[in-house]
């Protein structure tokens, strides 16, 4: 499993219940990195793939689907939730057309990011080509659907976007001579919380009404970042502050845009905590670690 989907899974009740409140949701149209990609990263020259073993060993059938993760992601689950397909398809996936996209869609790209320079990074697909992607959608959803159901679709759907760890850890504190040089740590996140706040106002022109924006996990305790840590596999607490401060710049983003955008419901989804719960109380949540000899045993 991806190192969202846990926590993820874990925010199903809150999606319930934005749909309880707001109508029924007819579509799941998501954005992001690894922790959202269905696939996409399968059909572009990159090495950021997971179409091999063992991913995908819980999947149907078995097999790698691209997704990042031994079996289905959390907005697979996330749309069975909503009464949706139990899975959502890749955009760039040939096998499915727009009969499939007007019940889900997912434009996300592993290895992506808020920042171009960080798609660069593995040759992925940068944010503003998932945008664009997005928009030629839409055109094929109003050919489809016609003008103002496919209107009622864009604005009635649930707009997932999960990115932002890979901006740091792909890019900011790993090129050398890039990112790092040019902007402090603060700078680097106001830079990325532009981004974000253009690309919200972009879905919003196009008619996202219902978005959820995931915030960063502690990065620092991501399995290679304790791996290389210097404290001997502790978590690395300065980047976990990193993405604390990135996160309360995002919620304050969200405040904004939710008091400027008439109509709109962002919702701020917080995965930093829930994913320390999990560290700090694994056998709460079930969690087991595995050993080469004897299998799962109990954290």
């Amino acid at each position: 499993m991806s190192p969202n989907s846990l926590p993820w899974l874990l925010l199903v009740p809150l999606f319930l219940h934005l749909a309880e409140i707001t109508a029924k949701v007819p579509a799941i149209i998501i954005f992001g990195d690894s922790s959202v990609d269905t696939g996409n990263n399968n059909y572009i020259p990159t090495i950021a793939r997971s179409n091999f073993k063992p991913y995908g060993r819980d999947f149907i059938g078995g097999q790698p689907t691209g997704r990042f993760c031994n079996g289905r992601l959390a907005t697979d689950f996330i749309s069975e939730a909503f009464g949706l397909p139990p899975t959502v398809p890749a955009y760039l996936d040939p096998t499915y057309g727009i009969k499939d996209f007007a019940a889900g869609v997912c434009f996300a790209s592993a290895g992506s990011g808020y920042d171009n320079a960080t798609s660069d990074v593995l040759s992925v697909i940068p944010l503003w080509k998932e945008l664009e992607y997005f928009k030629e959608f839409c055109g094929k959803l109003k050919a489809y659907q016609g003008e103002a159901k496919a209107q009622q679709t864009l604005r009635e759907s649930l707009y997932i976007i999960s990115l932002g760890t890979n901006d740091f850890l792909e890019n900011y504190y790993t090129v050398p001579g890039g990112r790092g040089s040019q902007y402090t740590v603060e700078e680097y996140q106001d830079f990325l919380i532009g981004i974000a706040e253009g690309f919200l106002r972009e879905i919003y022109q196009s008619g996202a009404r219902k978005v959820d924006v995931t915030g960063i996990l502690p990065m620092g305790c991501l399995p290679l970042e304790r791996v290389t840590s210097p404290t001997m596999g502790a978590c690395n607490e300065l980047y976990n502050k990193v993405a604390w401060n990135f996160n309360s710049k995002l919620q304050c983003l969200i405040k904004k845009l939710n008091g400027e955008l008439h109509g709109v419901t962002i919702v701020y989804s917080d995965v930093y905590q829930l994913f320390l719960d999990v560290l700090q109380k694994p056998l709460t949540y079930e969690i087991k670690r595995w050993t080469k000899s004897s299998g799962p045993v109990k954290s």
